[in-house]
C-alpha cells in the first residue's frame, strides 16, 4: 500500500526571476530557506544534493532553464519511494514574479498519511520561508542551524509553550509579534507562517523555522543570516533552548 501524491505551492515575490533562480538553484540560495545544508551542480543532468541529520538525498536535474524552470528528482528507491521538485517562476512588470512549486512522488508503506501529512506542513512552511527570504534576505546567504529538542507526547502543549518562550499567551498565530530571548539576549521577531506542525518566525537577521519531527521531538531548522557563525555551538544552544521549553 502506498500513495502517489502532488503538492501545489505559489506566490507572488517582490523580486526579480533571476533573484527567484539564485534562490532556488544554487547551495547557498537553498540553504537560505530550505532545510539542511544544499550542493547544486548546475545544468541539465547536473545533481542537488542535501543533507539533514543523516538524511542525504541526491537528486538529478530534469529540467534546467533559467531563470524559469527547473525540476529534479523522481528516481524511485528500492521500496519504490519517490520524490520530485519543479520550479516555474514566471516575471511581472515592475520587477516582481509569480514563483510555482510542484512537489510530486510516491509514499510506500502502511503509514503514507502520517509522512504526507508531516511532508504536506514541512513544505507549507518551507515555501513560505522561501518567499520570505527571497522578499527580505536577497543577496544575502544563511548558515543553516539544526538542532532537537527531547521526545514530545502532547504538542497542543508544546506549541502553547513555545507561545509562552516567545511572550505570548497561547500557541503562535501568523502575524504574533514575539521576542525570541536566548545566551543573555533578545531579538524581536514576527511570526510569517503557522500550520498544524510549523512556525516560522523572522528577525532582522534569521529565519527561525519550528517543525514537528515526523514521530519525534520539536525540530529546529534556522537559517541564519550571520557571517562567521560558530555553528555547533549555535546548535547546542537552540538544543538547550528547545529543551528547556516550559509545557506543563
Amino acid at each position: 500500500m502506498g500513495k502517489e501524491f502532488e503538492i501545489r505551492e505559489s506566490a507572488e515575490i517582490d523580486a526579480t526571476p533571476e533573484e527567484v533562480w539564485a534562490a532556488i538553484a544554487t547551495g547557498p540560495g537553498i540553504d537560505s530557506w530550505f532545510m539542511g545544508r544544499n550542493e547544486v551542480e548546475s545544468g541539465l543532468g547536473g545533481t542537488v544534493r542535501g543533507a539533514f541529520a543523516g538524511y542525504e538525498p541526491e537528486f538529478s536535474i530534469r529540467e534546467w532553464d533559467p531563470p524559469a524552470r527547473l525540476a529534479y528528482g523522481d528516481e524511485p528507491g528500492p521500496d519504490g519511494r519517490k520524490i520530485a521538485y519543479e520550479f516555474l517562476v514566471e516575471g511581472r512588470a515592475g520587477g516582481s514574479s509569480v514563483v510555482r512549486c510542484v512537489t510530486s512522488g510516491f509514499l510506500p508503506g502502511d503509514d503514507w498519511e502520517d509522512e504526507f501529512e508531516a511532508m504536506t506542513a514541512g513544505g507549507a512552511l518551507f515555501f513560505r520561508t522561501l518567499v520570505e527570504y527571497v522578499g527580505h534576505f536577497t543577496g544575502r546567504s544563511a548558515v543553516p542551524v539544526t538542532a532537537f529538542g527531547p521526545p514530545v507526547v502532547d504538542w497542543d502543549r508544546l506549541w502553547a509553550g513555545l507561545g509562552s518562550a516567545l511572550g505570548l499567551s497561547a500557541r503562535p498565530a501568523e502575524g504574533d509579534r514575539v521576542q525570541i530571548s536566548r545566551d543573555g539576549g533578545s531579538v524581536d521577531g514576527v511570526v510569517y507562517a503557522v500550520n498544524d506542525q510549523a512556525v516560522g518566525i523572522r528577525t532582522a537577521d534569521a529565519l527561525y523555522c519550528f517543525m514537528q519531527g515526523f514521530r519525534g521531538p520539536l525540530v529546529a531548522s534556522h537559517h541564519v543570516f550571520a557571517s562567521g557563525l560558530d555553528t555547533a555551538a549555535e546548535e547546542e544552544s537552540w538544543q538547550q533552548w528547545l529543551g528547556d521549553l516550559k509545557i506543563s
